[in-house]
């Protein structure tokens, strides 16, 4: 995600309070200033282009139902939007797989490609070393990098949400990123 001006994100978090409060006319801005982005999101993830059209309509009228459960405290307003139009994507290609499942023809040609036991294991293991890797980095770099990397944050997002300037955030992410390749390269 690119960065985000603090009155961006105060702009937003206005429409979406009054958005919440059954504001028409915040909704149409809210949506005039986050769709070709959240359009894109849905797009990437759906790479075709009605689906992405449908999505990004269930998105928004989630939007406007929930937008009074909006948190602030709990999320940038942006990775909020960001966030229900990732979940409605995944819901549509969950519903792709599953629709593809339901022909029973297709099932007759389907091969395990699970990893063995083995391959297993060790995902397991590459995964546990990753956790015990981020829980030994001071904790308030280990979750802007998972922010980052498994929430999608920008470093502007999580630098405002620690009250930070941007270049510590980019320093904090960056040191983290090499310690964690450091940690990983001799577990």
């Amino acid at each position: 995600m690119s960065p985000m001006p603090a009155e961006d994100r105060e702009t937003l978090e206005r429409l979406l309070g009054e958005t919440g409060a059954g504001d028409a006319k915040a909704f149409r801005t809210l949506y005039r200033l986050t769709s070709a982005r959240l359009f894109g999101v849905c797009l990437r993830m759906l790479r075709d282009r009605s689906e992405a059209e449908e999505v990004l309509q269930e998105t928004y009228a989630t939007v406007w139902r929930r937008a009074a459960s909006f948190d602030p405290t709990l999320a940038a307003p942006q990775t909020w939007l960001v966030t229900l139009a990732r979940n409605k994507a995944i819901d549509r290609l969950r519903q792709r797989r599953e629709a593809t499942l339901d022909d029973a023809s297709v099932l007759e040609g389907v091969v395990d490609e699970r990893p063995g036991p083995s391959a297993e294991a060790e995902a397991q293991d590459g995964y546990r070393r990753l956790h015990d890797c981020l829980d030994a980095l001071d904790p308030k770099h280990a979750n802007s990098v998972r922010e980052a990397f498994f929430s999608g944050a920008t470093y502007m997002e999580l630098a405002a949400g620690l009250q930070v300037p941007l270049g510590t955030m980019k320093s904090w992410i960056r040191r983290a990123l090499i310690q964690l390749r450091s940690c990983l390269e001799t577990g």
